[in-house]
């Protein structure tokens, strides 16, 4: 199943294993990483050889099928979902995908009051796991002109849009075209886009290594910068939109993604630049009330001391490195799913169009 950019399958069914790109090497390197087991698929995921919400619930959907096996007790099969549902633990997808997996078994011990896994089980996941996978890419195009027109219909004046984005919400991250990159492949595919400016996104630079690579693929216009520099950026080059991605949406319009993106929207109201959420339904999760619930994954010390192998700050130094923060609602101007837009979320309007 192609990822919709340039040829590259960041994800893909051989049909006995799943084949994905390391995004840990990119863009050195293009290097494929092939997971035989459900095992397999979880340490992908938690070493970011998989990352971004959507392509990790996809990810985790075909690990479902690795685990799988003709004969198989269920009860074994199941510990084997709860295995890769932890495997990360902000972004919701993850356990959506995992949820929708396990209807299905589900249904099967219902209906057929079997209790192991039989050729018909397998091949119904099968089926479900590149149903999920090409649902996304359906989705992101549909998000794209979703976001795209609202967008243009905000313009004011003759130049065209200019656009900061953070971290990599791309074919990369997706299931294939992007969700906020999405909208910005949508901009430039009518030459409404004059320019994206990046931010690296400390600390494993998804922006630099993987947007900029992407974006350099497909021949957008961008530039490269520290993530300190967005207010100056905003400032100086009259940014019109900030377009991100989120990893869990709560029912009240509260998003989290990748650490920074509560500061961008911070100068973003301050800069008089609009502020766009662009994520699937599947990122929705109407059972929490606010992202004060969201659990926050903090990760390794490593990842602030070390670049590459060297060592840039004192031995024994204190970190902290939460990876994600949460933007309250108050401060996002539009939440764009391809169910629909959301200006200004509140509980009431996200309840009108998720409940």
């Amino acid at each position: 199943m192609q990822s919709s950019f340039s040829g590259v399958e960041a994800i893909s069914w051989t049909g006995e294993q799943l084949k994905l790109l390391d995004q840990q090497v990119l863009p050195n390197q293009i290097r494929y990483v092939l997971c035989s087991t459900a095992e397999d698929v979880a340490l992908a995921i938690q070493q970011m050889v998989v990352r971004g919400a959507p392509a990790i619930g996809i990810s985790a959907s075909y690990g479902v099928v690795l685990a799988a096996t003709i004969g198989q007790p269920l009860n074994t099969l199941m510990a084997s979902l709860d295995m890769l549902s932890a495997a990360r633990p902000t972004a919701v997808n993850l356990r959506w995908a995992i949820a929708r997996m396990k209807a299905l078994i589900d249904v099967h011990v219902t209906s057929s009051k079997e209790q192991q896994v039989t050729a018909s089980l397998k091949d119904k996941l099968i089926a479900e796991a590149i149903a999920i996978h090409q649902e996304d890419i359906t989705a992101n195009k549909t998000m794209g002109q979703y976001g795209k027109q609202v967008i243009l219909a905000t313009l004011s004046g003759s130049h065209k849009i200019r656009v900061m984005t953070h971290c990599n919400t791309g074919a990369l991250a997706t299931g294939g075209y992007g969700t906020a990159l999405g909208v910005i492949r949508a901009l430039a595919e009518v030459d409404e886009l004059q320019q994206v400016w990046v931010n690296e996104t400390r600390p494993w630079l998804q922006g630099a290594r993987l947007t900029a690579w992407e974006l350099s693929q497909e021949k957008i216009p961008f530039v490269l910068g520290v993530d300190s520099a967005a207010a100056y950026h905003m400032a100086t080059n009259k940014i019109d939109w900030v377009i991100v991605g989120a990893d869990r949406i709560t029912a009240n319009g509260d998003t989290a993604n990748k650490i920074g993106t509560y500061s961008l929207a911070i100068l973003a109201r301050h800069h008089g630049c609009k502020f766009m959420v662009v994520a699937p339904s599947s990122t929705v999760d109407m059972d929490l009330a606010t992202g004060n619930e969201i659990e926050i994954e903090c990760r390794g010390n490593h990842e602030l001391v070390m670049l590459g192998e060297k060592n840039v700050a004192p031995e024994n130094t204190v970190v902290s490195n939460p990876v994600f923060d949460v933007t309250p609602a108050s401060l996002i101007d539009m939440i764009v799913t391809e169910r629909g837009v959301i200006e200004n979320p509140t509980l009431a309007k996200m309840q009108q169009l998720f409940c």
